[in-house]
């Protein structure tokens, strides 16, 4: 690999490897599976680097490490072991400052939210991580699940909606 090509893999590595993390632990549950998939992903983005242009990266990267979560998940299917993901929602880092019981009911109403989402089905949790979480616009929502336009609309539509049902449902969330 020559010095530049290797340079810039470092520099994707440093820019995208905590947020990839983030998504694959939230998507398979697993501290060692998700860096395991950070690793594999950074491989796979390394054969094939040349291909795209620095605005496209991201969301390229982001399709790269949810393909290599599919594989696995398949891998894991296979020998009948199903990892259910334990889902997304960040962690945030709490304020020494904040006031604890708005920090509490913070926690609860995220440990709400995720027991609903593992509900959802894998392209429904993976849009909504990608559009809420990391912010991705419709343009890179397309580019990294390979959609057109208006299936993303209508896919973050449906996840929406699937998510308000499940939360009716489950009688909504038990905190104001």
């Amino acid at each position: 690999m020559d010095r530049q090509r290797k340079n810039e893999l470092e520099q994707l590595y440093e820019k995208y490897a905590k947020s990839l993390y983030y998504f694959l632990l939230k998507m398979s549950g697993s501290v060692h599976i998700a860096e395991d998939l950070v690793q594999e992903t950074f491989v796979r983005a390394t054969i094939s680097l040349s291909f795209y242009k620095e605005e496209d990266v991201r969301a390229w990267l982001f399709k790269v490490a949810r393909n290599t979560y599919l594989d696995e998940w398949r891998k894991q299917k296979r020998r009948r072991t199903i990892p259910f993901a334990h889902l997304f929602w960040k962690d945030e880092m709490l304020s020494p400052y904040g006031l604890p019981e708005e920090d509490f009911l913070t926690q609860e109403v995220t440990e709400d939210v995720q027991a609903l989402l593992k509900f959802l089905p894998e392209n429904y949790r993976t849009i909504l991580y990608l559009r809420e979480y990391e912010q991705f616009t419709y343009l890179e929502l397309q580019e990294a699940l390979e959609l057109s336009e208006g299936q993303v609309k209508i896919l973050l539509h449906r996840a929406r909606k699937r998510l308000e049902e499940i939360v009716k449902k489950n009688g909504g969330f038990q905190h104001d």
